[in-house]
């Protein structure tokens, strides 16, 4: 139980996040007495922020798996605690709330009872997010949009929003307000690798005249995030596509005369072009970093886990052995 304390529950695999709630009844028995109203010395264990965060991950982890029970025990120790107005908790109950819904019009309900917490307390900003990802729920993205622009107008420096309205204007083809949302996050976390990678997504035909120069600045970007973290999966991934799909363009006369950036483009006056070698020897780095982590995933090492891409990265393997045999 020790590891969910420094761990979000999301960040398990499917399996250990089931074998954590199968836990979690017999772990609230073991520590019914640990807190008391009357704290009487030498007879309780002391309270301590650990706890409540091990009881809000044990939830959260029940209410993925299904032990819709146990769920509801640890929501009321923590209501108890903190109180049911407490704005954590809300959210919590919120989403609790969500996964007892049977159908569209329960659904329906719980986003006016967001409505109606939200007339009283519009800073309640648990609620608000909960209010977000019950639009997206009901296919109502637009909707979606408008309310995270509201909150951010209110909390520019809420970066999980911002990544949240990136995808969603990514969903409705509006790339370049999504790179504008990516860019307000590297204002705030410069260092963001999972982000580095991808503001570059509102760049017009304008901006790239050809497919080369698109791809070429991916490979920058894949290179920047992978510098920024050398475990990164999905930054190794990329410059493993990108840089064999630009070495399949120049190894192909049809595309050799559309890679040269026309003139007056941004692209060719400000970055140089990646020679041949160059990529062969990012794609020989991608690919043998690739081969390690599939042999020996690192699950809780720098970066996100692993354990959800092993399965792409194997068949990315099997089409990169292709492409060198050729």
């Amino acid at each position: 139980m020790s590891t969910l304390t420094a761990n979000s529950p999301l960040r398990l695999s499917h399996s250990e996040a089931l074998g954590v709630s199968q836990q979690a009844g017999s772990y609230v028995q073991s520590r019914s007495s640990a807190v008391n109203a009357i704290q009487l010395p030498f007879f309780t264990t002391p309270e301590s922020a650990e706890l409540w965060n091990t009881y809000e991950n044990l939830l959260l982890s029940c209410l993925r798996t299904g032990d819709d029970k146990t769920a509801h025990v640890y929501l009321e120790k923590l209501a108890g605690r903190f109180g049911a107005n407490n704005e954590r908790v809300m959210g919590l109950r919120a989403l609790y709330q969500e996964a007892m819904a049977d159908d569209t019009s329960q659904l329906s309900q719980i986003l006016r009872e967001y409505d109606e917490i939200l007339f009283d307390d519009p800073t309640n900003t648990p609620i608000k997010k909960r209010r977000v990802a019950l639009l997206c729920g009901l296919s109502r993205r637009a909707d979606a949009i408008e309310a995270l622009v509201r909150h951010l107008e209110a909390s520019p420096n809420d970066i999980e929003s911002w990544a949240e309205l990136s995808e969603l204007y990514v969903s409705q083809g509006c790339y370049q307000q999504a790179e504008f949302c990516l860019e307000e996050i590297l204002l705030s976390t410069p260092n963001a690798w999972n982000v580095g990678s991808s503001d570059h997504l509102g760049k017009t035909p304008a901006e790239y005249q050809d497919k080369a120069g698109l791809i070429s600045e991916s490979i920058r970007r894949f290179c920047r995030s992978i510098e920024l973290c050398d475990g990164y999966l999905r930054g190794f991934y990329g410059l493993e596509l990108a840089t064999r799909h630009l070495l399949e363009m120049k190894n192909n006369p049809v595309h050799q005369s559309n890679t040269t950036p026309a003139s007056g483009s941004s692209n060719s006056s400000e970055l140089p072009t990646i020679s041949v070698e160059t990529l062969r020897r990012l794609n020989q780095k991608a690919t043998s970093t690739l081969a390690e982590m599939a042999r020996v995933p690192r699950d809780h090492g720098p970066g996100p886990p692993h354990t959800s891409g092993i399965g792409a990265v194997d068949d990315l393997m099997k089409s990169s052995t292709m492409f060198r045999e050729r």
